[in-house]
């Protein structure tokens, strides 16, 4: 994965993550991150949590809002809780978070930094620094309000942080990776996500360099006839034609749309597609090390081919963060209710397989890796049914499977009823 990995725009919502979801993200997140650290190092972790097209996958695989800036609050808030009693094991941990948790990070740092034996001070300053860039040496509009900072044993580390424009209802998120980090001013960012408004103050862009020089020798003379020598050269003659600025290199650009349904234009369907084959045509019957807790069958295994992308797969594998919605639904309805019993079913599989490699016995994490290269296989050649068609199953059968949003627990569809999701605020 590339240092500036892309960009997107985040709807801003509002509202809390139910405790019914919110313990049961804690309890997924935590073990997505043990396969990915078991499978690739703590290392690739942090990789993956700076790339944005990933990060919103992983919090829309945990039944969050697909498209929305909650999506950065409920997943590095369910890391915390998850990851950090297991801190002395997997050498991770989690600091920050919205609001005045967000401004405990420095201590949190330096307290991490006692225990373990690493430098928290820096640590501490990195923090500050990183935030500090953010709200002031890039002025976007965006003011910041969440902050996370997730640091290994080693002293690498990421950071995760979020600012909100009220005016325009958007937010923007910002990757930071340590890994390749050489300056803290001269393009630091992994990744920034979020819409343009107007005019950006961006003094962290490598071109920005002799502004930065300037301005600080400017601030060392304090003389206001120097200031204003400069100025002057600075305005240009009344004929002269504005410079052309440098080229910037293109980014990816990730938008999240304003629209709260997923549609089909939101989703590669060839890749969901290939998911549901590879559940419905050989999960049950070529995979069975993951039929071994009672009662899970085709339809949490599609959970599971969507998960075990979520842990192997490419960068290029999470252009269309909405899939992953499709794995375990959503707490307001969209694309439908949280089937709460494939939830639970999805984390006891996934703890099953993490606890059983820990011993050396790999069947079980070697069969989700197994399912997600028959999802890839299958959906080179395989059709299937509609998006509408597939969302309209899973409200007939919400109630058979613990359908549950944010509006209660769903009931079983009236004769000749057509279960649809509620407007948003309904």
């Amino acid at each position: 994965m590339t240092q500036r990995s892309g960009s997107a725009d985040l709807p801003l919502h509002g509202g809390r993550v139910p405790k019914w979801l919110g313990d049961r993200m804690t309890r997924l997140g935590a073990v997505l991150c043990e396969a990915i650290i078991h499978h690739y190092g703590r290392d690739e972790l942090l990789r993956r949590l700076a790339h944005p097209f990933w990060f919103q996958s992983f919090g829309a695989v945990m039944g969050m809002d697909w498209h929305s800036s909650g999506i950065t609050t409920s997943v590095v808030g369910a890391l915390k809780r998850g990851l950090n009693p297991m801190s002395r094991e997997l050498g991770i941990h989690v600091c920050g978070g919205r609001g005045a948790h967000s401004r405990k990070t420095p201590q949190e740092l330096t307290a991490i930094g006692e225990r373990v034996g690493i430098d928290g001070a820096s640590l501490a300053t990195a923090s500050r620094l990183v935030a500090k860039v953010d709200s002031a040496a890039v002025q976007d509009g965006f003011d910041l309000y969440l902050h996370g900072f997730i640091v290994t044993d080693d002293s690498r580390w990421v950071v995760v942080q979020q600012g909100m424009n009220g005016d325009s209802r958007q937010a923007r998120r910002y990757h930071w990776l340590s890994e390749g980090l050489t300056s803290f001013v001269d393009q630091p960012h992994a990744a920034i996500e979020g819409e343009r408004q107007g005019e950006i103050v961006n003094l962290t862009d490598h071109r920005a360099e002799q502004s930065r020089t300037g301005q600080l020798d400017l601030l060392r003379t304090m003389s206001p006839e120097r200031i204003l020598d400069e100025l002057a050269v600075l305005e240009p003659p009344p004929k002269a034609l504005p410079a052309k600025p440098a080229a910037q290199p293109m980014l990816p650009n990730l938008v999240m749309p304003a629209h709260h349904d997923v549609r089909e234009s939101d989703i590669v369907m060839h890749r969901l597609h290939g998911n549901i084959s590879a559940a419905i045509e050989s999960g049950p019957a070529d995979f069975p090390e993951l039929l071994l807790v009672p009662g899970v069958g085709a339809r949490t295994v599609r959970a599971l081919a969507m998960v075990a992308e979520v842990v192997h797969g490419a960068p290029c594998r999470f252009s269309d963060p909405a899939r992953f919605s499709l794995a375990h639904g959503g707490k307001d309805r969209h694309p439908f209710p949280v089937p709460l019993k494939v939830y639970d079913e999805t984390i006891a599989v996934l703890k099953s397989a993490v606890g059983k490699a820990k011993l050396g016995r790999e069947e079980e994490l070697g069969a989700l890796k197994r399912l997600d290269g028959e999802a890839r296989r299958l959906e080179r050649y395989v059709t299937g049914p509609s998006l509408k068609e597939i969302v309209a199953g899973e409200f007939d059968q919400s109630h058979l499977l613990g359908g549950r949003s944010v509006f209660g627990w769903e009931k079983a569809p009236e004769d000749g009823e057509v279960r649809k999701p509620l407007k948003k605020g309904a």
